[in-house]
This record gives structure tokens, C-alpha cells and sequence, in this order.
């Protein structure tokens, strides 16, 4: 899946049908982008940095979140169903992999959630205009412009 702020390639059982215990994505992201806001119901995620520089911010229970940045030749890990992005911090692109114990790669973004959840619901929770609700891509942007 190719966007104008980077790409997301996966790869899992639903392309390489032996691969039942393990799927990944290359994740590209360029200069001044970011991959969005998003967790992983299935499996937790390992994350091996292999160009540029950039910073990932983890959100757990509570009013708890840390970010951390990271190099070439780092290792990162996110615990399943913890909120977390990436942007890039430098200005070389940002390549990194994504690899989960799991037949397949899922995801569920901030934006996609909030888009296809009634907008008055949204609007009453966060205390926003149903108007700027409305705004939220519908297209699941994996990478976006930060």
C-alpha cells in the first residue's frame, strides 16, 4: 500500500500460504511523515529499525505514554493492543520492519476507528464537531504527513 508520506508492504498467509506462524510488513516513511496512530489485536509487534532515524510513541492503560527514538540496527517491541506511531525524526527515509507471531497482519487505526463509529457518538465522547469528524480519512492512510 503505497501513500505520498511512505508505504506499508505485508506479507502473511494470505500471499504466502505457508507462512502460518509469522507475518510482517516493510514500512517505509519519509521525511516529515509518520505511520499513524494504531494497534495490533492479534499479536504483539517487533520492530527492526534497518535506515534513518525516528521516534515511536507507546500508549498503555491509563495516563501512561513514552517515546523513545530510534537508529538503524535498533530493536523495537510493542505489546498487543497497545496504541503506538512512528514518525520520522530525520531527513532520510525511515525503514523499518514489522514482525508479528501471527498468520496474518492486522491493524486498526485511530483515524479508520474514529471515521466508522457514529460521528455524534465520537462528537459527545471527545467533545468535537461532527464536522471535523466528518474530515477523518475513510481510506485507512497507514503512512500519513505528520
Amino acid at each position: 500500500m503505497k501513500f505520498k508520506s511512505g508505504e506499508v508492504r505485508v506479507i502473511d498467509s494470505s500471499s504466502f500460504k505457508i507462512s502460518t506462524t509469522i507475518a510482517a510488513a516493510i514500512v517505509t516513511v519519509r521525511p516529515g511523515g509518520m505511520r499513524e496512530l494504531h494497534w495490533h489485536p492479534n499479536a504483539d509487534e517487533w520492530q527492526y529499525f534497518i535506515t534513518g532515524e525516528g521516534q515511536m510513541t507507546l500508549f498503555n492503560t491509563g495516563p501512561k505514554a513514552v517515546s523513545q527514538n530510534f537508529r538503524a540496527g535498533d530493536i523495537g517491541y510493542v505489546p498487543k493492543n497497545l496504541g503506538h506511531y512512528i514518525r520520522n525524526t530525520g531527513n532520510t527515509d525511515l525503514v523499518y520492519l514489522e514482525v508479528f507471531r501471527s498468520s496474518y497482519f492486522a491493524d486498526i487505526s485511530l483515524s479508520d476507528w474514529l471515521a466508522h463509529t457514529p460521528p455524534a457518538l465520537v462528537g459527545q465522547h471527545f467533545n468535537i464537531d461532527p464536522a471535523l469528524i466528518a474530515q477523518l480519512p475513510r481510506n485507512k492512510p497507514l503512512v500519513m504527513p505528520v
